[in-house]
Parts: C-alpha cells; structure tokens; sequence
C-alpha cells in the first residue's frame, strides 16, 4: 500500500507541475485597439434563466465592439417561466439580436440548440456562453485581435466565478481556478483537454467540416469538450486558448451543496466517453491521488499505515496545488480566495470520492430534467 500511495503520488506531482509549467508557457495576450473586422454570432442557450438574464442582457449592452460585426442567437429550450419576455423587452432597440426555438432532435437539449442557431448564423466565426454569464466590455476585441494576429480556428477561452462571500462559494472558485489551471497548462504542454462551453469560439466552417456535436449526441452534456476532441485531433496547431484578462467571463456557483453534486455528476457523466488519453490520464490520476489521502488517513488510524508517509504525501499535494491554483488566482484577480484554500484542500478530496462513486449508479437532474448517464 505504501508502494502505491508513493508512485501514484510521484505521478500526480508530475502530472500538476506539468500544468504549472505549461501555464507560463502560454503567454498573456494584450489588446492593441486595432480596427474589428471578424464577424461573430454568438449562441446563447436558456431554459429557466429570468433571474440571471437581465445581468447578462446588461453585459451585451456594454459590448465595446461594432455592432454591424456581430449577431447574437438567444436559443430557447423550452423555458416555463418569462425568459422570453424578458428577452423582448430587451431586444426591442437591438436589431442584431433574435430568439429562436430550440429544435430537440437528440439526448442533449444544449448541443441541439448550439446546433440549431449554427444553422441560423450569418457569420464566419461561432461563439458559444451561457444565459448565467457576465460577458466584459471588450470580450469580443479580444478574440477579434486574436484572429487577426494568429492562424487560429478554435479559441478556447477564460471562466470564472464572480465574487461572493460564503464558505461554498469560495470552494467553487478554488476548484474552478484549479480547473482554470489545468486547462491552460495543457494548452502550455501541448496537450489541450479542457475547455468550458460558457466561452468558446471556433469557424463556423469548421463545426460543418467536423460535424458538429455527431458522435456523442446521446450524452447530455460535454458540448465543449467533444467537439474540442475532434479540433484536436484534426487541427492541433490551429487550436490554441486566449489567455487575456479582457476576454475573462465571468458567472455563477451553485447556490447550494445540493445543486453543486448534482451539477458535478453531470459532468463526470461524460467522462467515460472521452476520446483523450491524456484527459482520462488526468482525470484518474487526480481521483486515485484523493483516494489515497482518505484511504491512507483511514489505516493510519488503524495503526497500518506509516503517518509520517501521510504527512509526506499531503505536504506534496498541498504544495503543487497551492502553486497552480495560485498561478491561476494571480490571472484572474481573485487572489483573497487562497484564504479558503486550507480548508478546500481538507474537503476536497472526500467531496470529489463522494461525487465519483454516486455519478457510477445515479442518474441527475439539471434544469428540471432527467437525464441518464
């Protein structure tokens, strides 16, 4: 046991001080205010969403970008409260933004609407968010400058948590920032695995070359994920992630323990249909590393295993964490978090145990609906 618990620890320090390496490699990206030209239209699935709208209708406003360069596709998957009129009343004055009805055809209401406003959009280039989001004044500079200068086809972008000060709160956005960390030190490794739906951007040309969401539209969820499998495999070099403070999205944690297990089941749902070797890599290396911190502090204290080998083990796992999630805290501006980081890194790892076993025999509920594994 004490075999195991030393390599699959020596792995996990390798594998997360790749990503601390790989977060410096890629570099930040600053705006030069030079002349928009890229037309986007950016797809925006809802269902339910009429307290979080109005924020994100507010955020659109105050785009810094030409509005003749940009369409926004508002997708409506079947909202039972007033969504949509809140939408209206908004669009009234915008010529530029429309709703339309999600046409369900598979298990998975948001890459049927993703699929369905491609169908409707009048521009070259694709970005997705979601309703929950704030989106920054010079989001769409961002990737603007960033096509312009780059040979790009697929931009994956930066999320986070906005600001709230509560225990639950901070826990997400420690967990978020390490994810953060991790998606952009594969991007810095040469290895992108992650990517977040809430900002992502690719050609429009290149969803049709790729055939969209075909392949995986029996999963609920993982619209970001599986189509960035397939831009990596067909074009590595021209796949790449905008690490710019401007084009930081932000948007909401789950307001409760509940709705937090519920919405992580969702996603590891997805994780045993993922095509990246690297990512399923990742994705077992972190879970055997927190099992072995519970199952390791259960038989030191049965008096079978070294405690001094447990100290060792949490000393290195503390340290390398800390380090990524303190690279990505210092890129997002959320430093004061690390003051919960103590006290997330003590109930991490039975969290993330808990959730991977109930996600092997229960199903989840998301937005008032079923889904199956």
């Amino acid at each position: 046991m004490i075999l195991v618990s030393i390599i699959i620890t020596v792995i996990y320090l390798l594998l997360i001080g790749s990503f601390v390496y790989g977060f410096d490699k890629v570099d930040n990206f600053k705006l030069d205010d030079i002349t928009p030209t890229t037309r986007f239209s950016i797809i925006i699935p809802f269902r339910n969403e009429a307290e979080n709208l109005p924020s994100l209708l507010k955020s659109i406003e105050a785009l810094e970008y030409p509005k003749s360069l940009f369409e926004i596709i508002l997708v409506d998957d079947d909202s039972e409260d007033n969504s949509v009129s809140i939408i209206k009343q908004f669009i009234n004055n915008y010529q530029n933004i429309s709703i339309i009805l999600n046409d369900r055809k598979t298990n998975s209401p948001k890459k049927d609407a993703i699929t369905t406003a491609i169908k409707k959009a009048e521009n070259e280039w694709i970005i997705t968010t979601d309703a929950d989001c704030i989106l920054p004044k010079y989001w769409l500079d961002s990737f603007d400058e960033y096509i312009q200068k780059t040979n790009t086809l697929c931009i994956v972008a930066p999320v986070t948590y906005s600001q709230q000060n509560h225990f639950l709160h901070r826990f997400q956005l420690l967990d978020i920032l390490s994810l953060q960390g991790a998606t952009i030190g594969g991007f810095g490794s040469n290895k992108p695995f992650l990517c977040n739906g809430a900002n992502f951007a690719y050609k429009k040309e290149l969803f049709d070359e790729l055939n969209g969401f075909e392949g995986n539209n029996n999963i609920a969820s993982g619209d970001d994920i599986f189509f960035l499998e397939k831009v990596s495999k067909t074009y590595p070099k021209q796949l790449h992630y905008l690490k710019c403070e401007q084009a930081i999205v932000t948007t909401n944690s789950q307001p409760t323990w509940k709705h937090l297990i519920s919405q992580r089941i969702r996603w590891a749902a997805k994780t045993s249909a993922y095509n990246n070797w690297f990512g399923k890599l990742t994705g077992l290396t972190v879970l055997l590393m927190n099992s072995i911190i519970i199952i390791s502090l259960l038989l030191s204290l049965m008096g079978v295993f070294k405690l001094k080998i447990l100290l060792y083990i949490i000393i290195i796992k503390f340290n390398i964490d800390f380090f990524l999630i303190y690279k990505s805290a210092n890129f997002f501006n959320q430093k004061e978090v690390l003051m919960s980081f103590f006290f997330g890194f003590i109930i991490y790892p039975f969290f993330s145990v808990y959730v991977a076993f109930i996600s092997v025999f229960s199903n989840y509920k998301w937005k008032g609906r079923q889904f199956k594994k």
